[in-house]
């Protein structure tokens, strides 16, 4: 037990893995946030006159459509449509009809509302007569919230990766390692160690995340545990062998980076592509697809293919745990063989 606490200590001094494991966190407790915030008012319109030039018709008409602010001068309102930070559209009398006037940075939803407006103004009569149904505002974020967070579960599972390179690196790089290789440690007590640093910090980050986000029914929360599990000891095993193979930081850093980049780059372009057959197939072979189309499903409501995606997690970790075992084997009898 007392074996274990220096490796945590070692972890929790690193500011790198106290990012690695809060920053998804904070990212899902502000998605969540995001995500009952009412995005509309970003494109409501905003209309600039000037007083007692246009009648109160007129007006009335260009409040159905957007908010309509009066300014006294010609220069005060070129001054508010001018302005960086609004997207005003100026709107002024010209002979029996209405003339717009916009700054020119404007989104080409404003531009187009303002060359559009005065022909609209003209056949504002007929257009009275033609029954319109007002459909509800789609949401913004609706659609891709899970697919962030999606994302940013692998991320929070990934941390045990990081937590486990970055401890063993530390571990070569203070003369550690060398002190390790002459105590009465079976290689199976090794792995046991520094597998629980990087398996619990991956699994605690990635279950806070959820929680931060996700309001799933007990059922449903069983499962996503299990997948977190499975994927939280798959990136631990994997921040094993970048930390056996890492002779410094600077290339386990490169090498952590390299990895999640292909762990959230996959399975995101494979899922917004529709990939599949052979491409399907072959982006399994990244374990972090499994890990997102379950947490797609989880959060869908379904559980059709959570079975699938847990036996391919589970022929991960059984060939990432082979895979590890052989590459230290090798490294230990590279190293004996050099010593004699």
């Amino acid at each position: 037990m007392r074996g274990l606490l220096y490796p945590f200590k070692s972890v929790w001094k690193d500011k790198f893995c106290i990012m690695s494991f809060l920053l998804p966190i904070v990212v899902a407790f502000a998605l969540r946030f995001v995500g009952g915030i009412d995005l509309s008012s970003v494109a409501q319109f905003h209309f600039g006159v000037l007083e007692d030039e246009l009648s109160a018709q007129t007006i009335s008409w260009l409040g159905r459509y957007g908010s309509v602010t009066a300014y006294e001068t010609e220069d005060e309102l070129i001054a508010a449509i001018n302005e960086p930070s609004s997207y005003m559209i100026g709107v002024t009398a010209n002979d029996g009809g209405i003339q717009t006037m916009i700054s020119g940075d404007e989104l080409d939803l404003f531009r187009q509302t303002a060359d559009t407006l005065p022909a609209l103004y003209m056949g504002r009569e007929s257009a009275e007569q033609v029954r319109v149904t007002v459909l509800e505002r789609p949401d913004l974020m609706d659609g891709f919230q899970n697919i962030f967070i999606a994302i940013i579960l692998i991320a929070a599972m990934f941390m045990g990766c990081t937590f486990n390179a970055m401890n063993i690196i530390s571990e070569k790089e203070n003369g550690v390692d060398l002190v390790n290789q002459i105590l009465p440690m079976t290689q199976g007590g090794y792995v046991v160690q520094k597998m629980i640093v990087g398996f619990a910090g991956g699994c605690l980050s990635a279950i806070l995340t959820a929680c931060c986000y996700f309001r799933l029914p007990m059922e449903r929360v069983l499962l996503m545990i299990v997948l977190i599990m499975l994927s939280a000891f798959i990136a631990a095993l994997i921040g094993l062998l970048i930390g056996k193979f890492s002779e410094s930081l600077m290339v386990g850093v490169v090498f952590i980076k390299i990895v999640m980049i292909v762990f959230m780059a996959v399975p995101l372009v494979s899922y917004l592509l529709g990939a599949g057959g052979v491409v399907s197939v072959l982006c399994y072979l990244v374990p972090s697809s499994a890990a997102f189309e379950g947490i797609m499903d989880l959060a869908d409501n379904g559980r059709a293919m959570i079975g699938k995606d847990m036996v391919i997690l589970v022929v991960h970790c059984i060939a990432w745990f082979l895979l590890y075992l052989l590459a230290a084997n090798r490294i230990n009898d590279i190293k004996a063989q050099t010593s004699k």
